[in-house]
């Protein structure tokens, strides 16, 4: 297991990479837990070399308490990442290393991709996550990048920024991994009490419903019924419930038989918040 702190490391350890070795890459800001563990055994079995990024980016956190909270595992990540393979380089930065002294993110356009949903509710979040991706992609250089679908916005808008700063990068999806409960694999889920936990099953098994009922019903009725059933809950928060089309995220209203939809959801445990999504056909 090779792990370095420094760019300059990083970079000198690759200088001597033969053309045709591919490099796969998947960034994280650590707290690592299997569904991590999925995308880097996929980056192992299609890449020559494979890196995993272990940084928290401040930009991307509107929320101090929220950044100040995050777990920061290092240790425990390494040891996880080594159950895969030992042939694993791992790059963990520094804010200083990254930014120097100026912590900022840049602006983008995201064809509105960036306004709904998550970049709704959290102020510029996806100028921190263009920002961090980007800086990334320069340093590592990688053929191939691998995202899970949990976080599908922010999949469709690291696409989106490949496409439009011409990254010569392959930005991959993978499926979401979940617990026994159903609940999707989370670094915040280690911050949810047993009873919590326990609960939050409830937003996996109210998608598989919504998903049912989007067969025959509405993209309106859907919503209004996972809002009252959220209101019966009292452990659990919706902050939203939406239903878009798969490629744009735009909230829909009619169905077309011949476009693919998305059902997203954002939910408070306590103060921890938990999103999902599902393909609805």
């Amino acid at each position: 297991m090779h792990i370095f702190h420094k760019i300059e490391e990083l970079e000198n350890h690759f200088s001597t990479v033969s053309k045709g070795e591919s490099k796969g890459m998947v960034p994280t800001m650590g707290a690592l837990h299997s569904g991590h563990i999925s995308l880097v055994k996929k980056a192992l079995n299609e890449n020559k070399h494979t890196i995993v990024s272990i940084f928290v980016n401040p930009t991307q956190f509107n929320n101090a308490e929220d950044l100040e909270k995050y777990p920061q595992t290092l240790k425990e990540d390494i040891a996880l990442l080594e159950t895969a393979s030992k042939d694993i380089v791992v790059f963990a930065p520094s804010a200083q290393e990254i930014y120097n002294s100026d912590i900022k993110s840049e602006s983008y356009n995201f064809d509105g991709l960036e306004k709904v949903m998550e970049g709704e509710f959290r102020d510029r979040h996806f100028d921190g996550v263009g920002t961090i991706v980007e800086k990334l992609f320069s340093i590592a250089k990688p053929d191939n990048a691998y995202f899970g679908e949990k976080d599908y916005q922010q999949l469709q808008i690291i696409k989106k920024l490949v496409e439009i700063k011409k990254i010569p990068v392959n930005v991959i999806g993978c499926p979401i991994v979940r617990e026994e409960s159903g609940l999707a694999m989370s670094s915040r889920n280690k911050r949810l009490t047993p009873e919590l936990r326990t609960e939050a099953a409830f937003i996996y098994k109210t998608l598989k419903d919504a998903k049912q009922k989007f067969g025959t019903e509405s993209a309106l009725e859907v919503t209004e019924w996972i809002t009252a059933q959220f209101k019966k809950n009292d452990l659990l928060k919706l902050e939203y419930f939406t239903i878009t089309n798969a490629d744009d995220l735009q909230t829909i209203k009619i169905k077309s038989e011949n476009k693919k939809y998305r059902a997203f959801i954002a939910v408070y445990a306590n103060d921890i918040r938990l999103i999902d999504n599902i393909a609805l056909n």
